[in-house]
C-alpha cells in the first residue's frame, strides 16, 4: 500500500492500516484503545420495604468478580470508598451512589438513588418481635438471623460450642436446640451441658443479612446469673471482614457476667482501634431491689458522633461516649462514622478469662430471652 493510501485510511479510520496488521515494523504495538480492559457493568440496587418508610437497600455486582463501593453522602464513590458488604437499611433522607471495580476491568459508571423518606424522629422502623404461631419451637427467622458455629475459645478463652439452628455436629443436638423461638414469642438462647466439662449455647448474628447506621436499637431481654455465664447483644461493622476487629468498632449494649449483685448491673462500653479492654465503658446500677435477671430494655443511641446508653429509659441515658472521649487514648480512632453499617449479635457465652468457668452451682440448661429487637430513627 502506498504510503498516501496508508495516510487516507488513517484519516478515516482514525489509525493506520500498518498497524492493525501488525506489519509497523519493530517498535510497533498495539494501540491502547483496543488493548483497554472492559468496563465493569453498574452495580444494580434491589429495594425491600420495612416499616413505616423504611426500606432495606442491597447492591448487586453485575460483573462477576468485581466489588462494589458505595457512599451514602451524594459524593461520587471511590476504591477508597466503603465497600458494600451487606444489605442496609435506609431510613433518613440520602443520596446513595455506587460503583464497581475488579481486576481485569474499569471501573463502571455510577448508580446512584435518591432517597427521600421523610420519617420522624422515633419511629420504628424495623423490629423482630419473634412471632411463633406454629404451636412448636421454631427456628429464628432465616432472612435476618445467621450464626457463629464451633468452638476455640473466640478469642476470650471461653468454653462453649456455639450451635446453629438445625446442626446436629457434635456437641450440638437437634433435639435440644441452642437458639429458638418458643410458642411463648421468645427467642431463646439456652445453656447446655451435654456432658461433664462440654458446653453448648447459641451466637445470633445478622451478618451478611441486616445492618444499618444511626438510631435507637432496643433489646428487651431477661438475661441468666450465675457464675460462668456471659450474656451479650452488641453490634459491629459490616467491615469487620476488610479492616479486622478493633478497627471495625464495637457496640456492646447488653453485656454483664456471673451472679446477680447488689447492686445489679450492666455494662455499656465501645471499642475500636486504640480503646479495647475497659478503656471506654460504664456500668448501670440497677435500683435497689431489682436484678438482670427479670425484664428490662436494653438500648443504644447511635447518631454521628455519639454513642449512648439506656437501660429502660430512652430518656436517660447512663453513658454517652462521643468523639472527644477518645482524645486522650494514644492512637485511638473513631469508627463509628466511616461510613459503614453494623448487624447485630446476640450470644450467652460460658466461661473464659472475663466471667470465669461455670462452677457447681451453675445450673444447666440456662436461657437468655429476647422479648424482641427494635430500631427507631433518632
Amino acid at each position: 500500500m502506498s504510503e498516501s493510501l496508508q495516510l487516507k485510511f488513517r484519516d478515516v479510520f482514525g489509525v493506520s492500516l500498518a498497524i492493525l496488521l501488525g506489519c509497523g515494523g519493530a517498535g510497533s504495538s498495539t494501540p491502547s484503545s483496543l488493548s483497554a480492559n472492559p468496563q465493569a457493568a453498574a452495580p444494580s440496587i434491589t429495594i425491600a420495604a420495612q416499616q413505616n418508610g423504611a426500606q432495606l437497600v442491597k447492591l448487586g455486582a453485575v460483573t462477576a468478580g468485581t466489588t462494589i463501593y458505595y457512599t451514602v453522602d451524594g459524593s461520587t464513590p471511590t476504591t477508597s470508598s466503603q465497600i458494600y458488604l451487606a444489605p442496609f437499611l435506609v431510613a433518613s433522607n440520602l443520596n446513595l451512589q455506587a460503583v464497581a471495580s475488579g481486576s481485569g476491568n474499569v471501573a463502571s459508571s455510577v448508580t446512584s438513588q435518591t432517597f427521600s423518606p421523610n420519617i420522624a424522629s422515633g419511629t420504628l422502623v424495623w423490629s423482630d418481635e419473634f412471632t411463633n404461631t406454629t404451636g412448636a419451637s421454631a427456628q429464628p427467622n432465616p432472612a435476618v438471623w445467621g450464626y457463629d458455629r464451633g468452638g476455640g475459645g473466640w478469642g476470650n478463652a471461653e468454653l462453649e460450642n456455639y450451635c446453629a439452628w438445625g446442626s446436629s455436629a457434635s456437641p450440638c443436638d437437634t433435639t435440644k436446640p441452642n437458639a429458638y423461638v418458643g410458642t411463648d414469642g421468645y427467642l431463646h438462647i439456652a445453656a447446655q451441658q451435654p456432658s461433664t466439662g462440654v458446653y453448648t449455647s447459641a451466637r445470633l448474628k445478622t451478618q451478611g443479612l441486616f445492618s444499618f447506621q444511626y438510631g435507637r436499637l432496643e433489646f428487651r431481654a431477661q438475661v441468666p446469673e450465675a457464675q460462668g455465664f456471659w450474656p451479650a447483644g452488641w453490634l459491629m461493622g459490616n467491615n469487620i471482614s476488610v479492616v479486622n476487629w478493633p478497627a471495625c468498632g464495637e457496640q456492646d449494649v447488653l453485656e454483664r457476667v456471673n451472679a446477680a449483685l447488689s447492686p445489679d448491673w450492666n455494662a455499656g462500653s465501645i471499642h475500636g482501634t486504640g480503646f479495647t479492654g475497659t478503656n471506654l465503658g460504664s456500668k448501670y446500677s440497677f435500683p435497689s431491689g431489682q436484678t438482670a435477671a427479670t425484664w428490662h430494655t436494653y438500648g443504644i443511641i447511635w447518631s454521628k458522633g455519639s454513642v449512648a446508653y439506656y437501660v429502660d429509659d430512652s430518656a436517660h441515658p447512663y453513658a454517652t461516649f462521643t468523639t472527644s472521649s477518645i482524645s486522650g487514648l494514644s492512637g485511638s480512632v473513631w469508627p463509628f462514622d466511616a461510613g459503614q453499617s453494623n448487624f447485630i449479635l446476640l450470644n450467652l457465652a460460658i466461661g473464659g478469662g472475663y466471667p470465669g468457668n461455670p462452677n457447681a452451682g451453675t445450673p444447666f440448661p440456662s436461657e437468655l430471652l429476647i422479648d424482641y429487637v427494635r430500631l427507631y430513627t433518632n
